[in-house]
Order: structure tokens, then C-alpha cells, then sequence
């Protein structure tokens, strides 16, 4: 369950971000949102108990940024496919943050595809989710089940059935007033949150189109290890698979779809219509995705996004989210300022503040604190669903309407999830696996 594509250069600001802490006393912690979840347990005690799972690099940044806020926190227990990513990562977390914030001893560290479930049970209120975006929807499912109250990354889900089973169990956690925290980290950027607003107020006057781009490198690869089993393969190099992933537009470029939908007022496109393919990544290394996605997505009003991302070196990079309108324009960039440029005006200007991944768990834990609702698990799994929307759109070379993609039964996930499971891709006899081909492939 290791979710470390956030190592890489643009992700890996969490353990350096400014550790704004939630303006609440910890007392408050015992409140009306930790009610249900905590039950019994929670009489008399205002810690909260916390589980990691999903132990790479971002699963590690979310557990120091939860720990960094003034909330009363304490690490408790950890979840991974594999020991060696609970080792590193529970050696980070002790370097980062103060000793009694961190209780993990050897009983309550657990390891294999299905750790998540001793981790849930093992006396904790809250679980962060952060392993593969393929594992997201059966562990937030048990976690809502459980009445545990979550944080989980982004994406939330690679397929359509994980969509459909992630906003079920959404609609659970509502029920039973559980706090569910999506990290979408610029939905809390000091940037973004003071320019859209103005999007949406008509200082752009009418929306004519959006763009937006999530253009890198590429990541991490991982060559195969005598002995694995395929599973063991796959989950190791999980970004490369698209039943694990989504491919790299659903679990990297959803920050920026999320965005357009956020600035079309969280409404999502109805359709997409796309191309992509594989020119540059097409080693064995790389499994099955794409290196590079073009997506034209419209809107219920007709507004077209314009949606670019690609994972090769050497090329334009670019994180970046535009809305172009009749009276001007918005730059927000990913991880930098937002501009707003109003013609015959000055313009306006942010800059980033601090970062993101420390303000969603500073805004969370200070709901909880105030005892308010708190839930962004709609318009996460909405961005999602966007995402897989765009794959489904580039891998067949059709258009591709929502109601078609939200209704597909075409589920990615091997029928089993133990180490000997039998994957339902596999590579070819020189290695390398086949990837969608548009035209022909079936994507939904």
C-alpha cells in the first residue's frame, strides 16, 4: 500500500511546508465530530488516535503534516503492502516530529495487502489513506464501515466501479458524521482560494475557456526483483499500471481537473473527447500507461477545458490551471502565485503562502476541533471520476459521454487480492505490456 510518486520533485514539499497550526485548544478534539467514531474509547481521553496507511512518500508527509498541526495527535499504528516502506517511513516520521506523538510499536505495525484491515481495528479514530489510488475505495469503504473518521489522497479512485463504491461509502460517512479529508491540497492554497472566487464572481466576466497542464519528467521506476510474483511486481511499481494508478492523468494531472471543476463551480464536464498514446515511455519499466494525454472536456454550458499532461524529458513542463474569460484572464500555478489580468486594470496578484498539504490538515483538524461538519469526499471523488473520464476518452479514441463512463462495469482490479492473484495484465514474452490501443480498445 506505498504511495510514493510525492518523492518526486513537485510533490515533496510536505516535510518542509510552515506548520500553520489549527486555532483550536486539543480538549475541543473530544467534540461533537469524534462522537460516533470514537465511542467508548474516546470518554475521558481528548487524544486522537491515528493510523497510517500506506506507508511511501506522501503517505509519510501526510502523517508528519497531521502531526504538525496543535490538534492533541498520536501515531498509533501502520499499514503497508511491504515492510521495508513501514521501516523508512516510520524512521521519518520519528525524525520529524516530537517523540510522544509517534507510539508504534511492533504489534500495531502491520504489513500485506490486507494490513489495512488490522490497522482500522486496531483501537484508532482516524485513518490516513494514502497507498495506491487502486486500494482507495475498499479501505475507505472499511474505514466508513468501521465509523473512523478519514484522511485520504488523491485520486480516490482509478474505474468506474471504485467511483461508484467511494461515493456510497461517502454517503455513509455523512450519515454517521464522519470528518473525510481528500488531498486535494490546492483547494487550501492561500493563491487559489483568492483567485477563483473572483472566477466565479464575473471579474472575468463570462468563462469562454479553460486550460490546464500537469507536464513533467516522468517518476520513479522500479526494475523487477528475482522471485516477485506479478502482483508483487505491480504493487511495487504501482504507477505504471492503470488499475493501481489510473494512469498518470487520474493520479497526477486530477489536481488541475479538479481545479477546472472548481472553477466552473464544481460542476463536472459531460463529455471528453481525446487522443494519447506511449512515444517516449515504452520500456518494460513502464507497464501499461501512456506517457502523454490530450483531453478536450466540455462543460454542461458548453465551456471547453483543455487538458494537457506528459510524462517526458526533456519537453515544455508545466503545473499550471488558466480560465480565460470576455474581460481578462487567471494564471494559477500549481505551486507558485495567481495572476489575474482584467483588461484596462492592474493586475492582481498572490503569492502561494504556505503550502497546501500542511493547510488541508491545519483546515481538518480545526472542523474537528470546532466540531463542525466537515466532508470533501463529493467533489474528490467527482475529480476523479473527471480524470478516469479523460483515460477513458484518450485509451479508446472516442467521445465519451459522463453517463456512459459513471455507468461502466469494466472493473480493473485483479479478482483477488493476495500475492499469487492473477492480474489481468501481464507482459508479453519480451516484457513489455500491451497498452490501450485507440481505435480498438475497450475503455469503458
Amino acid at each position: 500500500m506505498t504511495n510514493d510518486f510525492h518523492n518526486s520533485r513537485r510533490e515533496n514539499s510536505s516535510r518542509d511546508s510552515a506548520k500553520n497550526a489549527a486555532p483550536a485548544a486539543a480538549a475541543a478534539v473530544v467534540a461533537t465530530g469524534l462522537s460516533i467514531a470514537r465511542s467508548a474509547h474516546a470518554a475521558g481521553s481528548d487524544l486522537l488516535r491515528l493510523a497510517l496507511i500506506g506507508c511511501g512518500g506522501r503517505g509519510t508527509g501526510a502523517a508528519i503534516n497531521a502531526l504538525s498541526t496543535k490538534a492533541n495527535l498520536k501515531l498509533v499504528a501502520m499499514a503497508d503492502a511491504f515492510q521495508d516502506y513501514l521501516d523508512n517511513s516510520l524512521r521519518g516520521i520519528r525524525s520529524q516530529v516530537a517523540k510522544e506523538k509517534v507510539d508504534v510499536p511492533k504489534e500495531r505495525q502491520f504489513v500485506g495487502l490486507d494490513s489495512y484491515e488490522k490497522a482500522i481495528a486496531a483501537d484508532v479514530d482516524m485513518v490516513l489513506l494514502c497507498g495506491p489510488p487502486g486500494f482507495r475505495p475498499r479501505q475507505f469503504e472499511a474505514a466508513v464501515k468501521a465509523g473512523k473518521h478519514v484522511f485520504m489522497e488523491k485520486p480516490v479512485a482509478t474505474d468506474a466501479p471504485g467511483y461508484r463504491k467511494v461515493v456510497a461509502a461517502n454517503a455513509e460517512a455523512k450519515r454517521k458524521n464522519l470528518i473525510v479529508g481528500v488531498g486535494h491540497h490546492l483547494r487550501h492554497e492561500i493563491k487559489h482560494k483568492e483567485a477563483i472566487p473572483r472566477i466565479h464572481d464575473g471579474t472575468l466576466g463570462r468563462v469562454l475557456y479553460l486550460r490546464i497542464y500537469f507536464n513533467s519528467s516522468g517518476v520513479w521506476t522500479r526494475p523487477r526483483q528475482p522471485g516477485q510474483t506479478e502482483m508483487q511486481h505491480q504493487v511495487r511499481n504501482w504507477y505504471y499500471f492503470t488499475w493501481l494508478s489510473g494512469d498518470h492523468i487520474v493520479e497526477q494531472h486530477v489536481h488541475d481537473i479538479d481545479v477546472a471543476n472548481w472553477m466552473m463551480k464544481d460542476q463536472h464536464p459531460v463529455r471528453a473527447n481525446a487522443m494519447g498514446g506511449r512515444q517516449v515511455r515504452i520500456g518494460k519499466q513502464y507497464g501499461e500507461i501512456f506517457d502523454h494525454h490530450s483531453v478536450e472536456f466540455e462543460y454542461p454550458d458548453g465551456t471547453r477545458c483543455f487538458s494537457l499532461c506528459r510524462h517526458i524529458p526533456g519537453c515544455w513542463e508545466s503545473f499550471a490551471e488558466y480560465a480565460h474569460g470576455t474581460k481578462g484572464q487567471a494564471y494559477i500555478e500549481g505551486h507558485g502565485d495567481a495572476i489575474l489580468t482584467i483588461d484596462g486594470q492592474k493586475p492582481m496578484k498572490w503569492k502561494r503562502g504556505p503550502d497546501g498539504h500542511q493547510l488541508e490538515m491545519d483546515d481538518l483538524f480545526a472542523a474537528m476541533a470546532a466540531g463542525k461538519p466537515y466532508n470533501e469526499g463529493d467533489y474528490g471523488a467527482v475529480a476523479s471520476m473527471t480524470a478516469v473520464l479523460g483515460r477513458m476518452a484518450s485509451y479508446s479514441g472516442k467521445v465519451v459521454t459522463w453517463d456512459e463512463a459513471v455507468s461502466s462495469t469494466l472493473d480493473l482490479a485483479p479478482e483477488q487480492w493476495t500475492w499469487d492473484a492473477k492480474t489481468k495484465t501481464v507482459p508479453g514474452p519480451d516484457g513489455i505490456y500491451p497498452c490501450a490501443i485507440p481505435g480498438v480498445s475497450r475503455a469503458w
